[in-house]
């Protein structure tokens, strides 16, 4: 089995490729993304380029794809600040992408990694499978023209397409990311390691989160379930947890110490407040655990993984 990811470099892309070699002792893995993927085994070749560039992205689909997995984009912060850049990546590029797999002889199960960002204004406390997107960030905005695509190369035939909608991942390990939520992680990472960091949005902020582990659990499964589970709506929202920046900050005290803790500021920014504070903080998930899908218990689980792993 040939699988190709983009943003093979990144945090998640890394854990994933790792995770899929552990999963299949066959499969062989394309990474395509700015930099070297740090994974080092011979089932996996690493190819430095751009998924904007149609000769890169005709190098990595050399030979076919069973499995794409597609994750690399501009992230929040950066689309909101640079809009072509934004919706250049993460809707023309991922066109593209979309149409390299139209040109395989098979079509493959293609994994596009949404957000919880297509959604914004006004909202029930659950958000139920069936709400209409609304997104008030140019990254939203992408992620849903993204959701559209996948849905109508599915239609074709094209590729058997599986959108999932994943939570804020927290906490993510090394240097905080253009992300408006990279402070999910940061009021975290950085006073574990005895270093300041900020809270830019309200404590009692509804945040729907998610631990890398569970994450990547989640995607190694999007990759494999059957057509015939999945029907005809290829939308998932993933299960999460939710939590607010005041309980995380309580795990934080309870795990590691008042210490830690303070070495958070309580601060305003309202540009980030404005993106994270249109987000839903809770969705019904039930088709998607039914799937086989996997939520954390509770934030100190979620703390005490990423205390094992630094």
């Amino acid at each position: 089995m040939k699988i190709v990811v983009t943003g093979g470099a990144g945090f998640l892309g890394s854990r994933l490729i790792a995770a899929l070699l552990a999963q299949d002792s066959q499969s062989r893995i394309i990474s395509l993304d700015r930099t070297a993927c740090p994974v080092g085994n011979s089932r996996v070749e690493s190819l430095s380029g751009s998924i904007d560039n149609a000769a890169d992205l005709k190098r990595a689909f050399a030979g076919g794809a069973d499995v794409v997995y597609h994750l690399a984009a501009v992230l929040s912060g950066q689309s909101e600040q640079e809009f072509d850049t934004g919706l250049h990546i993460n809707v023309d590029a991922t066109r593209l992408i979309l149409e390299e797999c139209r040109a395989l002889p098979k079509a493959p199960r293609f994994v596009f990694t949404s957000s919880l960002a297509v959604f914004g204004g006004e909202m029930p406390d659950l958000v139920p499978e069936t709400m209409a997107t609304r997104p008030q960030s140019s990254y939203g905005c992408g992620k849903a023209i993204g959701e559209l695509l996948v849905a109508e190369y599915s239609r074709k035939g094209f590729i058997d397409g599986l959108i999932v909608r994943l939570p804020t991942i927290s906490v993510r390990a090394g240097q905080p990311n253009s992300a408006a939520s990279s402070f999910v992680s940061g009021i975290v990472r950085e006073p574990v390691a005895g270093q300041p960091s900020e809270c830019p949005v309200p404590l009692d902020t509804r945040l729907w989160i998610s631990s890398p582990g569970a994450a990547i659990d989640n995607l190694v499964l999007a990759g494999s379930l059957p057509a015939e589970a999945l029907g005809a709506n290829r939308v998932l929202d993933l299960p999460g947890l939710t939590v607010t920046p005041a309980e995380m900050l309580d795990s934080l005290e309870r795990l590691v110490g008042p210490e830690a803790r303070a070495h958070v500021a309580l601060t305003q920014d309202t540009r980030i407040s404005a993106i994270v504070c249109s987000w839903p903080g809770a969705f019904d998930v039930m088709r998607a655990k039914a799937l086989g899908f996997v939520a954390d218990e509770g934030f100190d689980e979620i703390l005490q993984q990423y205390l094992k792993e630094i």
